[in-house]
């Protein structure tokens, strides 16, 4: 029998569970809606599209993975803050390979909903960084290196690519250590002076 309250979010959970077990890429209406006790086309009650679902259910992966990030960092400053927050990220990875998965889905243009949400988890790295008052582009680069560093890292680790014996957590453990000592010399001018691929190329100046 159809399950009594089913709702878009009861769909979205469920699908969010279903992908935990057999991959992003594997999910199928007609699995989803077996699992719900419903024919399949009763979904689209509730969903418009295999596509529409897979937006949702980035949507619903950002928001989890946001809050897991904020409840990480809570009262924590600094390194400490980063240290917690990224093994908290690296941890859901590897809990739900799927929903990070879909949590990597770039917005549609116009998605409001979905900009909201994705702009939310930028907005708690920021919060986390703002220790080492970086402000303008020193505080974008660096909210994209920590990301890029995270997303690097967890990628490979969930694809299974790291494949030589040395320890996993204690690389990881060196990568945030890395990231944090790097904070503390972000904005000195000598480290990008020094740099040989930093010129005017791209920033339409001859």
């Amino acid at each position: 029998m159809p399950r009594a309250g089913l709702s878009r979010d009861r769909v979205v959970e469920e699908a969010a569970l279903m992908i935990d077990e057999v991959g992003l890429h594997r999910l199928t209406l007609a699995a989803l809606a077996g699992r719900l006790g419903i024919r399949q086309p009763s979904l689209y009650k509730h969903i418009d599209s295999m596509a529409g679902l897979h937006r949702d259910l980035s949507v619903h992966a950002k928001r989890e993975l946001g809050e897991v990030l904020a409840r990480a960092a809570v009262g924590r400053s600094g390194a400490v803050a980063i240290h917690a927050m990224s093994h908290a990220y690296r941890d859901w990875a590897r809990d739900h390979p799927a929903r990070y998965e879909a949590s990597q889905r770039m917005p549609s243009p116009g998605d409001i909903e979905d900009e909201a949400v994705s702009l939310a988890g930028v907005r708690i790295i920021a919060d986390v960084l703002a220790a080492y008052d970086l402000a303008g582009d020193d505080a974008v680069d660096a909210i994209r290196a920590l990301r890029s560093a995270l997303h690097g890292f967890v990628s490979f680790e969930t694809t299974g690519s790291f494949a030589m014996s040395a320890n996993v957590d204690r690389s990881f453990e060196r990568l945030v250590h890395g990231v944090t000592v790097a904070l503390t010399q972000w904005t000195d001018p000598t480290l990008l002076e020094a740099s040989p691929t930093l010129d005017h190329r791209g920033t339409g100046e001859s």
